[in-house]
């Protein structure tokens, strides 16, 4: 039986839709209260969105209205359009899984910071490409608990939280802490660790943060 994240991937390689309206719906998110939707609607207007629809909670609050009502009015053959990936999809998984539904309702789907768009076969096959890389990622950190387990009870000691952490996971999260497009919690819940692990294995996370250039969406 193929598991949910299998079946998404399949999703992504499926052809692209027989007849396409050219209609291209935009979809925007802001994380904070704090933060604007200005530049955000300005790239999608410039791609020439029909309409717009956008939220202003944050993406840890399942309750996405915006979302979920653009996905209610998106048709076949339309294009959804999001400014950038992390705009659209909170996790890894959980943009393979919404790209993968699109795919198989025949709607197209398009990143602009990314410049990534599932119409063209090459599009489908770079979705295909960040599945492949997140089941990856979930069986080395999976691998990683056994093995701390096993060490452990070597040790004679059994019980507690495992330790996942490894150099490869730290070095992931430097790589990705000064894009102001990431947040930690997106990073943490990407790696399979918890935003405090963060905090505590990278001593110089804050100036990470601090000293990040903020970056322009391309349309």
């Amino acid at each position: 039986m193929s598991t949910p994240l299998e079946d998404a991937q399949f999703e992504l390689l499926v052809a692209e839709p027989a007849v396409r309206t050219e209609i291209r719906i935009g979809y925007a998110r802001v994380s904070t209260g704090g933060q604007k939707l200005d530049r955000q609607l300005d790239a999608l207007n410039q791609v020439g969105c029909r309409r717009i629809f956008a939220d202003k909670k944050s993406g840890k609050n399942d309750l996405r209205p915006e979302l979920k009502a653009c996905h209610a009015f998106l048709a076949p053959g339309d294009t959804l359009v999001v400014p950038a990936l992390d705009r659209y999809g909170r996790s890894l998984q959980d943009l393979i899984a919404m790209v993968g539904e699109l795919c198989k309702r025949e709607i197209g789907f398009t990143s602009l910071h990314e410049r990534l768009d599932t119409t063209p076969p090459g599009g489908r096959l770079v979705f295909h490409v960040f599945a492949a890389l997140a089941e990856f990622i979930r069986e080395l950190i999976v691998s990683g608990t056994r093995e701390g387990l096993a060490a452990a009870r070597a040790r004679g000691k059994v019980g507690g939280r495992p330790t996942v952490v490894n150099a490869d996971i730290i070095r992931a999260a430097r790589d990705m802490l000064p894009n102001p497009e990431h947040s930690i919690t997106s990073i943490a819940k990407l790696l399979g660790v918890s935003p405090g692990t963060l905090y505590n294995h990278i001593p110089d996370l804050q100036e990470l943060r601090t000293d990040r250039a903020p970056k322009q969406l391309t349309a």
